[in-house]
């Protein structure tokens, strides 16, 4: 205790010389007579000001002319219900003169408080900025700001310009005279030039489900710039960024480092952020690591920039959040790792990265402590922050290196706003300090205290018992099953078995068909094949026949009277088990889904977790609708209302989603009281045996559910036609769908119900790229739209209408990053596009191209494997409207790209087909997406974002027009289709009186 109240001791009196040495000044952000200080102050006192400021400074590069900037403004600031600051708002409500110097004052401002950040738009335009840090004492790492690297293109231009700033920093410095302060520590001389390089910048395919892979092409693109830094004597950083890269970043630096071309220079280093929690792991190993090199490297300590996007993607994925929660953990771990690098600077440097004084306090105090000199260690902050911070570092001897961000505006925005959004959070240790005044008491508390504190309030707030129970929590509300995390090598692993025992046990097996419970053999089978290696039988099950099909009906009919009085929670029961044996199974399914219908790993593990949503979500959609609701409060009079189900149900299923969308259908079906036959798609037979194997493990009644394989027309199109069918649940073609429809609505002898039909039936599914997008989102959201699984998607993008501002950009990234996909087996992780279903897919494709090519301009076909059915995604200009690409769903990786002059145009478009399944916009401009709410007529809509991946609860799916008939799979009125209301009315008035309380 003793030592540790000497250390706190310490840590306050060296803050204290900080904050006396910054007495009176302030960071130049927050200076009112400025702009961006009066901004600043408004985001800070409104919270509502503050998002719409900072989406308006995101926005803002791409807007081209005055009337863009103005109309932006008023979308933004001048909506009914808001109430900003009448400075801001005067220039906006006035005339065409007042507007024009408005956008023009907005412009230069925005572009000065850009400055305050962005030491130049490149390394020369930086240079006198470089100088003049260098002439106040302070030291520089400079970052190359971009846009998002979507190709393989665009990280070659990276790396050139990381070549190109190596050389211009390197034959400027050879000027500069030695500073001594900056240019030695401890042991000698250091670099003058010192640059960090972003890995994803590097790599447009870097994807930790690949880390083999993933590595070996980041070495080969860092080698030349390790090279360069060694032969100009410069220091180079692997920046550490978010932490779906982080096993990535720390395996490169390792591997690298260990290649002898560079294990002896001294001038490497890495950063580690100690808001993971895996950080403290993290950092004790890679110290193991570095006993065992005979060369020292550098650790850049900083908290972490991403928080808010880290904890927002696990909520979304249902993951475990991979940082702290509360501020005081990541400030604990920060002292922690700080004190366990100072413990070991025998083998690592330490740069301390934060602009908290007591943080930079605590390094400095345990550094002392452990007996090591002022200047063994370094402060590192961000370009254009904290300067009174700095300048008292500096006075009191201690080297400081700035972090200075190189680029231009566009590309730069984003590190703007998060550099906005660090200055005016309520945690900001700037904003405490220098504008709310917080006294050094308060920010000097050590985070030991706050801890403490957390846990007395907490154990305050949750006394012992008071959580609900697991088992209870579960009933309280839906949530989704969460995809695999492939970043986590466990992850990986169960994938990469289950595909090793999977492809062994294959060998052809065969499978039976499932009729009342008991497996029935025919003569003919199926053979489904793997589409990637069509000469590869995945398995064979039995074909059936008409004669089968009567069979499965006869077993359904003897099970649907004591299955439809079956209580609805025990019926929920049979899904809520089926879900939990799907889980045990998750990557054994996904994995029989590669092999049999060509799915990547991320598209297969998808397709599982969305059949385990299914079976949860209409559980328990089941328990609500099962309990009859009272119908009014009259006195002498009962009233309910209830659902009882249709009967008997065939249920069609597709190939694209073999597991998910038959599940699906089938568990709302068998939910709702009724007894179904499932029709699996021909080419995904196993998968759909499976899904009945999993079934019959639940122990669900005998004939509740059977499982007939067999010819579409024969099978499938015999059922629909049969009088004792009542309902059937059909995805799959246009054309097949209105057949089934207009086949159903025939009525025939001896039939007792009027057929209810559910069909989704495809789309033609556009996306609107706004002259305002952004389009590292862009193009990232719909290359996956359009090319995930092959295209194949019924909500696939196979048009994207664009903007005439942006088109011209917006084509050339596309092509881009579409050339860089990595075609092939699906079993191997890379793959990003694998095979088409079969050899009619790849033949109906094959001719779509031939058409494309006379309607319109092919600009990129890539290049596709042989011996399976592969197609290379494809890409058409010069499409319009009514081309037949423009028209017709060609379900494969065939992409249009269309123009459009203004945006109503560009609606129109996107309206003008058959279809209405799904639709999407990239866009910041308020006003357009209010629009396309209104007008842009699809079941689906998503919004700066791509157009797939629906999921179960939170995206109901399902369109209209020619899209398909009946309400959304996954939504709250899904189940209602396979049920009949009734309603009961009871006269409880015996004699003149009625029970008081009904």
């Amino acid at each position: 205790m003793a030592a540790g109240n000497a250390l706190e001791g310490q840590i306050r009196s060296i803050a204290q010389q900080i904050f006396s040495l910054t007495e009176g000044e302030a960071p130049s952000i927050f200076n009112k007579d400025y702009w961006s200080g009066l901004v600043l102050d408004w985001c800070m006192k409104d919270e509502a000001f503050k998002v719409e400021m900072f989406r308006f400074v995101d926005v803002f590069p791409t807007l081209k002319t005055s009337e863009a900037i103005i109309r932006h403004l008023r979308e933004y600031f001048l909506r009914p219900g808001q109430d900003f600051p009448r400075s801001i708002t005067w220039g906006i409500r006035g005339g065409a003169l007042a507007a024009g110097t408005m956008a023009g004052t907005i412009e230069k401002n925005i572009s000065a408080m850009a400055r305050r950040f962005i030491a130049g738009a490149t390394a020369q335009e930086a240079l006198e900025n470089l100088r003049q840090m260098r002439h106040s004492s302070i030291a520089f790492t400079v970052d190359l700001l971009g846009e998002a690297t979507v190709s393989e293109a665009e990280a070659e231009v990276y790396q050139k310009r990381y070549l190109e700033l190596l050389d211009t920093l390197t034959r400027e410095a050879r000027s500069w005279p030695e500073v001594e302060l900056l240019d030695r520590d401890a042991e000698g001389p250091l670099p003058k030039v010192n640059v960090s390089v972003k890995l994803s910048s590097l790599y447009s395919q870097i994807d930790p489900i690949d880390p083999a892979g993933s590595c070996e092409a980041l070495k080969a693109r860092l080698r030349p710039l390790f090279q360069r830094a060694m032969a100009d004597g410069a220091f180079l950083y692997l920046d550490m960024e978010q932490s779906l890269y982080k096993d990535l970043t720390l395996r490169v630096f390792q591997e690298i480092l260990e290649e002898e071309a560079f294990a002896a220079y001294p001038h490497w280093g890495l950063v580690l952020q100690t808001y993971l929690r895996d950080t403290e792991h993290d950092l004790k190993e890679l110290l193991q690591w570095a006993r065992k090199r005979r060369h020292r490297i550098t650790l850049r300590l900083v908290k972490g920039a991403y928080w808010d996007y880290e904890t927002i993607l696990a909520e979304q994925e249902g993951w475990p959040c991979p940082v702290f929660h509360h501020k005081y953990e990541t400030d604990l771990a920060f002292e922690a790792a700080t004190t366990l690098v100072l413990e070991h600077s025998r083998y690592v440097r330490l740069a301390v990265g934060s602009h908290n004084v007591r943080s930079l306090a605590h390094a400095i105090a345990a550094a002392r402590k452990l007996g090591l000199p002022d200047r063994a260690y370094e402060i590192q902050m961000l370009y254009g922050m904290a300067e009174p911070i700095k300048k008292a570092l500096v006075k009191l001897g201690f080297r400081v290196r700035d972090y200075v961000p190189i680029g231009e505006l566009l590309p730069g925005v984003a590190y703007l706003v998060r550099r906005l959004l660090e200055n005016t959070s309520n945690e900001s240790f700037l904003r405490q300090r220098f504008v709310e005044g917080a006294s050094a008491e308060r920010l000097l508390e050590p985070p030991s205290a706050a801890a403490a504190h957390a846990r007395e309030t907490e154990g305050a707030a949750s006394p012992p018992g008071s959580s609900p129970s697991p088992e209870g929590s579960a009933a309280l509300a839906f949530r989704n099953e969460p995809r695999a995390d492939f970043a986590r090598e466990e992850s990986r692993r169960a994938m990469a078995q289950a595909l090793a025992r999977v492809h062994k046990g294959m060998n052809g097996a065969a499978h039976p068909l499932i009729i009342g419970g008991k497996p029935v053999w025919t003569e003919q089978k199926i053979a489904s094949r793997n589409p990637a290696r069509p000469e590869e039988v995945v398995g064979t099950v039995a074909l059936a026949s008409q004669a089968e099909a009567d069979l499965a009906l006869e077993a359904a009919g003897r099970a649907f009277a004591p299955w439809r009085d079956t209580p609805p929670e025990r019926r929920a029961a049979y899904l809520f088990e089926a879900a939990q044996l799907m889980r045990k199974r998750r990557f054994e399914l996904a994995a029989l889904e590669v092999y049999e219908a060509g799915k990547t790993w991320r598209e297969a593990d998808a397709d599982v977790t969305e059949a385990i949503d299914f079976l949860d979500y209409y559980g328990q959609e089941m328990l609500r609708l099962g309990v009859p609701r009272r119908l009014g409060r009259l006195p002498g009079e009962l009233n309910h209302y209830l659902y009882e189900p249709r009967g008997l149900g065939v249920v069609l299923a597709p190939w694209n989603f073999p597991l998910a969308i038959l599940t699906g259908m089938a568990s709302a079906a068998v939910v709702a009281g009724n007894c179904v036959i499932l029709k699996p798609a021909s080419q995904t037979p196993v998968i759909a045996f499976k899904l009945m194997e999993i079934f019959e493990a639940a122990k669900l009644p005998p004939g509740v559910m059977n499982y007939l394989p067999g010819p579409g027309p024969e099978v499938g199109g015999y059922l629909v036609g049969q009088p004792k069918i009542d309902i059937i649940a059909f995805t799959g073609s246009q054309e097949v769908g209105l057949g089934i429809i207009e086949r159903a609505g025939r009525t025939l002898p001896g039939q007792r119900n009027v057929k209810r039909v559910v069909a989704e039936m495809g789309g033609k599914n556009a996306i609107i790229v706004d002259d305002d997008a952004d389009l590292d989102q862009a193009v990232l959201g719909t290359v996956s739209s359009a090319f995930g699984y092959q295209g194949q998607k019924c909500s696939a993008c196979s048009r994207v209408i664009v903007l005439p501002d942006c088109y011209n950009e917006f084509l050339l990234r596309l092509v881009e990053a579409t050339h860089s996909l990595r075609v092939g087996p699906p079993e191997a992780p890379a793959t990003r596009v694998g095979p088409v279903i079969d050899e009619q897919a790849f033949k109906k494709i094959s001719q779509y191209l031939e058409v494309g090519k006379e309607e319109g301009q092919l600009v990129l076909q890539c290049e596709a494997p042989r011996g399976g059915y592969f197609i290379g995604p494809t890409v058409f200009t010069e499409i319009r409207p009514e081309h037949a690409l423009a028209q017709e769903e060609i379900f494969g990786p065939v992409l249009a790209v269309m123009r459009a002059e203004e945006f109503e145009q560009a609606l129109e478009i996107a309206n003008g087909t058959a279809y209405a399944l799904t639709g999407g916009l990239f866009s910041r401009s308020p006003a357009h997406i209010d629009r396309v709410r209104q007008a842009f007529r699809v079941g689906n809509l998503y919004i700066n974002r791509g157009i797939t991946g629906a999921m179960v609860g939170r995206h109901p799916f399902g369109g209209s027009r020619m899209s398909g008939v009946g309400s959304k799979a996954g939504g709250s009125d899904y189940l209602l289709q396979f049920m009949e209301p009734r309603a009961i009315c009871e006269n409880t008035m015996r004699r003149g009186f009625a029970p008081a309380e009904e």
